[in-house]
């Protein structure tokens, strides 16, 4: 063999050294159970772009906050609203500068499929409607839904009569549950819920100045990997995002 050749064949093995495509990587999201229909049909797209294997743990954001606190190996925290992602932050938890509000949504007042419609504003009806039974949300005083659930109703001025009949669950998806195997007759959900289930209808929009906005932050932690990284990138890209708008969140302004 010539030295000519050996030159040559050295020059390939270079090149096609730095043109194969990073070691494939598994990544672990935590992410809000709101989010699970939605990355459920993202993150095949990703796989198959990258050669990375995403697995996602759903559960409330405050659940999941609190395992990345004992040291569950999270990579990337998807959460449902900023205080936790807030509490992690201050903890030293998560990169700040990998920190996105990556989503919005809004509030809907659901119950059974084909239920009339009502406009929900100051002074609404909702005991009447409830006819003695129990309203779906989750957890009030921690789940992200419940928490903006609740300042909803103290906005509407309802929550003093309706208390009682709250039934909490542990997540949104959960409360949704309810609703759809008729246990619940309403319920307080986001509107991305409420698209990702048949069983359910929209009785009304809850008005978006009767609660704090709905903001989804997303970070990386400290034992995030490049896969972890290449993720969240392409959760922000324009196919995840259009996605995301199909099954009913919004893109945060800016």
């Amino acid at each position: 063999m010539t030295g000519a050749c050996r030159c040559l064949i050295a020059a390939l093995a270079f090149c096609a050294l730095f043109a194969a495509p990073l070691r494939a990587e598994s990544v672990l999201v935590f992410a809000a159970a709101s989010l699970k229909t939605a990355l459920d049909a993202i993150a095949p797209g990703f796989e198959a772009e990258t050669g990375h294997e995403v697995t996602v743990s759903y559960a409330a954001s405050s659940v999941l906050a609190r395992q990345i606190q004992a040291g569950a190996p999270a990579e990337l925290f998807i959460s449902a609203n900023e205080n936790w992602m807030d509490v992690l932050q201050t903890e030293g938890l998560v990169e700040s500068a990998s920190r996105v509000d990556l989503l919005g949504n809004g509030l809907v007042l659901i119950g059974a499929p084909g239920s009339d419609r009502a406009e929900i504003e100051a002074g609404f009806d909702l005991t009447t409607r409830l006819g003695g039974g129990y309203l779906a949300m989750a957890l009030v005083d921690a789940v992200p839904a419940g928490v903006y659930g609740k300042a909803a109703l103290q906005g509407l001025g309802l929550w003093n009569d309706v208390q009682g009949q709250v039934a909490q669950t542990d997540n949104v998806r959960a409360a949704l549950a309810l609703v759809a195997a008729g246990a619940a007759p309403l319920g307080i959900v986001y509107r991305s819920d409420a698209r990702a289930e048949d069983r359910v209808g929209v009785v009304g929009t809850i008005p978006a100045e009767f609660h704090p906005p709905i903001i989804y932050p997303a970070a990386l932690t400290l034992s995030a990997t490049p896969g972890a990284q290449a993720f969240l990138t392409y959760l922000q890209s324009d196919t995840a995002q259009a996605e995301f708008l199909r099954q009913g969140f919004s893109l945060p302004e800016g």
